[in-house]
């Protein structure tokens, strides 16, 4: 078994904690659930960054929020870049797993998407790929 990591980010729409940990849960529930075999017991670790912008609550509240005992995870600052993306979290989901590198699927929702087109673009057509899939499966019903 391999340890993968797996990428995400989100924009927080205002440095509150009610919006910084609810973008952090859709954040973590959408890699989940573009992850289908990711279950919380195989994760190693998470590492949550912030742009200096938010600092009204630790994202890793979210994970606990979600019940993801058990799982050690940090929270830090991101380079303070000019013209960096403002609101931005970021996460770094340390995944203990069989599948290789090409089959895991990073998130990047709102305008993080800038962040990684590439990625965005993959984790779409592998999502397309397997609904597709399952539609003929069920003979286009579902």
């Amino acid at each position: 078994m391999s340890i993968r990591g797996v990428r995400g980010a989100t924009i927080a729409t205002a440095n509150d904690a009610d919006a910084i940990l609810a973008a952090t849960r859709e954040l973590l529930l959408a890699i989940r659930d573009a992850n289908p075999s990711m279950q919380t017991e195989d994760l190693a670790s998470i590492l949550f960054t912030v742009t200096n912008d938010l600092d009204a609550v630790y994202p890793a509240q979210a994970a606990h929020q979600l019940k993801w005992s058990g799982v050690p995870l940090i929270c830090a600052r991101e380079i303070p870049v000019p013209d960096g993306l403002p609101n931005c979290v970021r996460v770094m989901i340390h995944w203990n797993t069989d599948l290789p590198q090409g089959e895991i699927r990073h998130i990047y929702l709102k305008d993080a998407a800038q962040l990684r087109p590439d990625w965005v673009r993959q984790t779409e057509e592998a999502l397309a790929a397997t609904e597709a899939a399952a539609t003929a499966v069920s003979g286009g019903v579902r």
